[in-house]
């Protein structure tokens, strides 16, 4: 297989997914099993293949495609709009084999122009506050997200960080 430490030499295929592919399930299998293993039962929030697939959330796939070898799935994401104004970002994880080249980012970076480009004024997200998720809150910061209180239908959690950022 390609060389994949460094994904900005290949070209990174956004897709809008119907959670079909075996490969898709499996990644938001893994996305669960993670959260799950990092937090307490009632603090985990990440989506499930039907929630995915809930009318006011968009969810996206990402794709490596590596000359004469095929695609490869590196990332996934959604937007769960909250209002006609916010939207939250769910269920981003990164293939294991693509963690720290960039995928993440450019996973989140197709999120925020797509909230943009549907109206949205800010974004906003709950991840988990362990040691395991530093790498997403370092993500989230450099992203020009910022620290804020429980927001829609979430409570206080020591286990949950909030955060949001104007579009």
């Amino acid at each position: 297989m390609a060389d994949v430490r460094d994904v900005t030499a290949l070209p990174i295929r956004f897709v809008r997914d119907d959670l079909e592919c075996e490969a898709v399930r499996a990644l938001v299998a893994r996305h669960l099993r993670g959260m799950h293993e990092h937090s307490p039962p009632e603090s985990v929030h990440a989506f499930g293949i039907e929630q995915l697939r809930a009318p006011d959330v968009t969810f996206w796939t990402a794709w490596v495609d590596a000359p004469g070898e095929g695609a490869a799935l590196a990332a996934m994401g959604a937007l769960k709009r909250l209002d006609a104004e916010r939207g939250e970002v769910k269920s981003m994880r990164v293939a294991d084999a693509f963690l720290g080249r960039g995928v993440g980012r450019a996973m989140l970076a197709h999120i925020v122009a797509h909230a943009r480009s549907q109206g949205c004024t800010s974004l906003w997200l709950e991840t988990g506050t362990t040691p395991d998720f530093a790498p997403a809150l370092q993500l989230y910061r450099s992203a020009g997200f910022v620290d804020c209180g429980p927001f829609a239908d979430y409570g206080p959690d020591p286990f949950s960080a909030f955060m949001t950022r104007t579009l």
